[in-house]
């Protein structure tokens, strides 16, 4: 595949561009005229995530067999969210499901089924075609149907956001349903998951770019999400913290050396520039690079 080069300021200029189309049309339509998603027209080389969502250790770079059922823990997340999550836990490769779910439920009026052939599905997210990726793709769809955030997000002054509401419990998916004849899934997306959208509030993936990570790179598929979730060039994260985030249980050490071998995969890509650790300014290690 060839690799499409997209700088920064092209893409938020993008993001800009369609953000002003949508509200002209909003502003014009009628208000009986059904909702979608999210930014309808979306580029299909993009992918969106919620920021709450992509800042989360919801998904995280965790080895299939090692897999906890979580039983309302509270995830990592930024301040000013509180989310504690039901269910399995889900790792990368899930979220690039997830995503592509999302991505096709924005195709359509809100709240309508969505319909996606099994086989283009795992082409989509770049799989093949074999029977396992098959029994993998159902067993992935029932745990997002069963995974279940509860939401609380809150103001600068701790005060609860109105427009996402005080307490909001959310499915991943909201259900679906498999016809083996014509080996199509029809899924439920719930509508409050509009909400998650609003206000520009997500993060933009460059699918074309996760297509091209390497094997065993979820690490860095994880640290690609967290990057899309800001606009500053320069980013810096605590080691602890993306330790936490990212839900590795190995020594420090090695959990360094990870983060190492990760962020070279998004110098490859050109995703970001000068990844490194380094000393904060209060002497505790942080990982610092430069969005592209």
């Amino acid at each position: 595949m060839a690799e499409i080069k997209r700088t920064r300021t092209q893409v938020l200029e993008w993001v800009k561009k369609k953000a002003a189309e949508v509200q002209e049309a909003a502003d014009k339509a009628d208000a009986q005229t059904p909702a979608q998603m999210f930014l309808p027209g979306m580029e299909e080389f993009m992918r969106a995530m919620p920021n709450h969502i992509a800042r989360s250790s919801l998904f995280a770079p965790v080895a299939p067999g090692r897999k906890k059922i979580h039983d309302g823990i509270v995830l990592v997340s930024r301040g000013d969210a509180v989310i504690r999550f039901k269910g399995k836990q889900l790792d990368e490769a899930q979220a690039d499901v997830w995503m592509q779910a999302m991505h096709e439920a924005c195709k359509q009026p809100l709240g309508e089924p969505v319909i996606i052939n099994r086989a283009a599905f795992l082409k989509a997210i770049g799989r093949s075609t074999q029977g396992e990726n098959y029994k993998w793709l159902h067993r992935t769809m029932e745990d997002l149907a069963f995974a279940m955030l509860v939401i609380e997000v809150q103001t600068k002054d701790g005060k609860p956001k109105l427009a996402i509401g005080k307490t909001r419990a959310l499915h991943m998916i909201e259900g679906f349903d498999y016809d083996d004849e014509n080996e199509t899934y029809t899924l439920r997306i719930d509508r409050r998951w509009h909400s998650m959208y609003d206000n520009r509030e997500f993060a933009l993936i460059d699918w074309d770019k996760r297509l091209q990570f390497g094997q065993n790179q979820n690490m860095a598929k994880a640290l690609q999400r967290l990057v899309a979730t800001s606009d500053d060039a320069l980013q810096r994260y605590a080691l602890d913290w993306l330790k936490r985030k990212l839900e590795y249980s190995s020594p420090i050490r090695k959990f360094r050396e990870s983060l190492e071998a990760a962020m070279r995969e998004l110098e490859r890509l050109e995703i970001i520039a000068g990844g490194r650790i380094e000393a904060s300014s209060k002497g505790k290690p942080q990982a610092v690079w430069t969005k592209l």
